[in-house]
């Protein structure tokens, strides 16, 4: 799936969940930028201290609850990593 089908797909399935706010919109969109900038290869392989600035969220504890309820409402899978060396996995669905 390329980027804007991606991102047209999620706009569409938003538009009725009345859980999604802005803030998890920023947060997907810059997920995905990073997806595509890296070849759209799923799974997405990063930081949150590359995705936060970007999607302009300067608490860990914020960016940690959207990406859970991304998760858990079914937008992404998440796959967390406690490592510094080996980034968390996304896979955007």
């Amino acid at each position: 799936m390329e980027g804007w089908e991606l991102l047209e797909d999620f706009l569409s399935k938003i538009s009725k969940d009345g859980r999604i706010g802005i803030a998890h919109m920023g947060l997907y969109l810059c997920l995905v930028k990073i997806w595509m900038a890296k070849g759209c290869q799923n799974p997405l392989v990063t930081f949150g201290s590359k995705v936060m600035p970007a999607a302009k969220i300067g608490s860990t504890a914020t960016y940690h609850k959207l990406i859970k309820e991304l998760n858990d409402y079914g937008y992404i899978k998440y796959q967390r990593s406690f490592s510094n060396v080996e980034g968390s996995r996304f896979y955007l669905i």
